[in-house]
């Protein structure tokens, strides 16, 4: 049974979303502030985990630092709709996905559902490799059935998200992805996101490779258009 996480200072938001998310079969945990939240995603992970943004003690932003040091745990966040600049910054620490408050119980749902989906892969270790699921692009290997991801031989760490849209864009190298079609690939289609979450992704993307990296940009942004994977220059 899959379990998710709710940390929200707001009592009737935890109650009501563990209602809806238990009668879908979830295994439900909350906490009503982020230093609580904290000792109990990093003691008992849960599967996913839903964060308020402005709680006391500690807030959503400083909660999922310091779970990004040490896990790649799927995170949503809730924001109001004034938090607009939290809601990019977010995005940019490794957030998976946010929704502004006030919500539609079903959308979150829907989106529960889509990251559950695209992280199921993570928890089963295949007992043979196969080299139809390895994609080599230079320095680049990406492993979609382990969901493991190298860099010149150096580990990257990359939340579902992050993993699915690279890979679309090097799958095919030189092919502009529009932000619509690098949505699809990282996101269901019934699950909407506006340009600005691709952008985040990119810009995270980017940050973690050059940690690895200094010299690395084989992300190209095409303004007004999309982005793509470089392609090998010729020698």
């Amino acid at each position: 049974m899959p379990t998710v996480a709710l940390v929200d200072d707001d009592r009737n938001i935890l109650t009501s979303l563990r209602i809806v998310l238990e009668t879908e079969g979830y295994l439900v945990r909350t906490y009503n502030d982020g230093a609580s939240g904290l000792e109990g995603l990093t003691s008992e992970p849960p599967d996913l985990a839903i964060l308020d943004i402005k709680m006391p003690r500690m807030d959503g932003m400083e909660l999922l630092r310091r779970l990004r040091q040490e896990s790649e745990l799927p995170v949503i966040f809730l924001t109001s709709k004034d938090e607009e600049i939290d809601e990019l910054f977010g995005l940019k620490m490794g957030a998976d996905d946010y929704i502004k408050k006030p919500f539609s119980q079903r959308l979150l749902l829907e989106r529960v559902k889509a990251i559950m989906r695209r992280s199921a892969a993570r928890a089963v270790e295949p007992v043979k490799k196969d080299a139809s699921n390895i994609l080599e692009r230079g320095l680049l290997v990406m492993d979609e059935e382990r969901h493991t991801c190298t860099w010149d031989n150096k580990p990257v760490t990359l939340t579902v998200t992050e993993f699915l849209i690279l890979q679309s864009l090097a799958q095919r190298p030189g092919v502009v992805k529009s932000r619509d079609a690098l949505m699809d690939a990282a996101y269901d289609d019934q699950v909407y996101v506006d340009d600005r979450t691709i952008d985040s992704h990119i810009k995270r993307l980017r940050k973690k490779f050059k940690v690895v990296d200094d010299n690395f940009d084989v992300i190209e942004t095409l303004y007004g258009v999309g982005y793509r994977f470089k392609e090998k220059s010729a020698p």
